[in-house]
């Protein structure tokens, strides 16, 4: 993208909810922002925004404002996740769905959800093999502000920061264990030379394929 659209993308993300949802069509509310500043999208797929998002978005963009799209969604009260803690099997699905760390838990173990941390975003539903989770209004019911944006944006960041370091981490014991069954191979005597040249090779291949990930991932 241009200086100009990349700006342009800012200040539309910074008018987005930030639920992270992806029910605009996008993989988030940053993709969205960039989809409306390079013409790609329309101001009216984000039911969390709703008519004040699309009023807030047409004023930036100077679109024309236009009713939400119905094939993103419909305008709702603000809700919450509720696990019924009776079927929960500890599968967590839901943990690794949701995008703000709302859901805590361990495997095999009952998972509950942070009422004050959940932005509503209901991707948790779908992953459930239980059921047991179900949306409901927020008591008393109030409207997403923008200090409700800012924290759902602070913790999509930090999940997102501490998942790359665990890749990293993972890359980084793939890679040395590589190394090791490499220096390993060549070690061995029991093997044919040409049979010990194909599993190198086949080793080392799996390290670039290492090195190139770590490489394009340092690089987003």
């Amino acid at each position: 993208m241009s200086d100009s659209t990349t700006a342009l993308a800012d200040r539309i993300d910074a008018l987005l909810p930030q639920t992270q949802c992806t029910k605009c069509g996008h993989d988030g509310c940053r993709p969205y922002a960039e989809a409306i500043a390079a013409a790609r999208a329309d101001i009216n797929q984000c039911p969390p925004g709703g008519a004040t998002g699309i009023a807030r978005l047409s004023q930036l963009t100077g679109r024309p404002v236009v009713p939400l799209n119905p094939v993103n969604g419909i305008e709702q009260p603000l809700r919450v996740a509720v696990i019924d803690e009776r079927l929960c099997i500890g599968c967590t699905l839901c943990i690794q769905a949701c995008p703000v760390d709302a859901i805590v838990g361990a495997a095999r173990r009952m998972h509950s959800v942070i009422p004050d941390w959940c932005n509503g975003c209901d991707l948790c539903i779908a992953p459930c093999p239980m059921d047991c989770i179900a949306m409901v209004p927020v008591r008393p019911a109030r409207v997403w502000s923008d200090d409700d944006a800012q924290q759902s944006r602070s913790r999509y960041e930090a999940r997102r920061r501490r998942l790359a370091i665990q890749r990293q981490e993972r890359e980084r014991l793939l890679l040395r264990k590589a190394l090791a069954r490499l220096d390993e191979l060549g070690q061995r005597e029991d093997l044919a030379p040409d049979r010990i040249a194909h599993k190198q090779s086949v080793v080392r291949a799996a390290i670039e394929r290492a090195r190139a990930r770590r490489q394009a991932a340092t690089k987003q």
